[in-house]
């Protein structure tokens, strides 16, 4: 996969988090959670894997590639937004202990991705 396509899934990832935005969870959710991205296109690639960090229900990316941003509910629902230069992505899903799943879709691919806290 290209490296374009792999910020493209990143991003996505990222959005795939956005489902709701509830006041911040508690830190049930809090560490690094692994990531992984796959397409439901294969003009779109077959997926990337990104981790990304929860601070008190907040969501921030550990990456310089890929920015994510979004929020963690109390009952761990899940919005994010992955982005890397002018390409976008919007994520909406669900936490459940260590680990969770959602879709994604950005201006071109859709898909789905899975989580896994590390």
């Amino acid at each position: 996969m290209n490296g374009f396509r792999k910020g493209l899934f990143a991003i996505l990832v990222a959005i795939a988090f956005p489902l709701a935005q509830a006041d911040a969870a508690t830190s049930t959710f809090d560490g690094t959670w692994n990531v992984r991205i796959s397409s439901s296109s294969e003009t779109c690639g077959n997926g990337a894997t990104v981790a990304i960090g929860i601070n008190n229900g907040q969501i921030a990316s550990g990456s310089t590639a890929v920015t994510a941003s979004g929020r963690v509910a109390d009952a761990g629902s899940i919005n994010v937004t992955l982005s890397t230069g002018i390409k976008r992505a919007v994520g909406f899903g669900r936490l459940s202990g260590s680990s969770g799943s959602g879709t994604w879709r950005g201006a071109l691919c859709t898909g789905t991705w899975t989580a896994e806290k590390m």
